[in-house]
């Protein structure tokens, strides 16, 4: 894709642009702006995780703002439902697009999260909050041996899904795989973001159940979250276009 293109289609807002999420699994604030820099990926949409915010804090999305990011913030939050509302209130006034909760924290720690954020909101601005269903690094052996969860992956999280919207939450992070039947429960516009997504050539890492962008959006993922596939490439700025034509239905690679 030619560079200018691919700015004019940021700035019109395309949606396959403006919905893949680059991970910014880096370590500190110096080594995230030194590859969004070298690699010409200022303003792409981006997923803030633990690792960088919990070093870096709030400064790091004020600074990713400054350069127009959609911002993803992966916390995951997790806990009592007072102690999540109180949280997601704070977070509320970075002014971000996503914001996410694990589902298996209940219906009420979710609405307590949704309650926060309203709350807290101090502009027009909504931020979306989304709940975790089963995480993609885990298969079926794992949730069934482990969290002696028996049954399939699918059908824990359509019902994850079920308490997410039952909770007012906007969507859930789901895999590509679970996409399709979590729609057909919660609705078209219930948001299903679907991280663990890889390039052909790429490898699984600690990711369970992957697929490429071009499957995504086939199965009807509404936003993807890709990680290592352009972070740890020979040539990351490369590896995103291609990304991103996987993604816009341009060719399957």
């Amino acid at each position: 894709m030619d560079f200018h293109l691919f700015r004019m289609q940021l700035e019109r807002g395309i949606d396959h642009v403006n919905n893949m999420y680059v991970a910014l699994d880096f370590p500190s604030w110096e080594e995230t702006e030194s590859f969004i820099s070298i690699h010409r990926l200022q303003g792409v949409p981006v997923k803030v995780g633990m690792e960088l915010f919990y070093r870096e804090g709030p400064d790091v999305i004020k600074r990713l703002k400054e350069d127009q990011h959609p911002i993803f913030l992966d916390l995951k939050l997790h806990d009592i439902p007072t102690t999540v509302f109180r949280a997601m209130r704070n977070l509320a006034e970075l002014d971000i697009d996503l914001v996410n909760v694990h589902a298996l924290g209940g219906v009420e720690m979710m609405k307590q999260a949704k309650a926060g954020l309203r709350s807290g909101a101090r502009t027009d601005h909504e931020t979306k909050l989304i709940a975790v269903t089963i995480l993609t690094s885990f298969d079926k052996k794992t949730m069934n041996q482990e969290l002696l969860l028996p049954g399939e992956i699918a059908e824990h999280a359509v019902h994850l899904a079920k308490m997410a919207k039952q909770s007012e939450v906007d969507g859930v992070v789901c895999s590509v795989h679970e996409a399709v039947g979590i729609k057909a429960i919660c609705g078209q516009d219930f948001i299903t973001v679907t991280p663990g997504i890889r390039l052909e050539a790429s490898g699984r890492d600690d990711q369970k159940r992957v697929a490429t962008p071009y499957y995504a959006r086939e199965y009807h993922a509404d936003r993807i979250v890709i990680g290592r596939s352009i972070t740890e490439a020979e040539n990351p700025r490369e590896a995103y276009e291609r990304a991103i034509k996987e993604w816009s239905n341009e060719t399957k690679l």
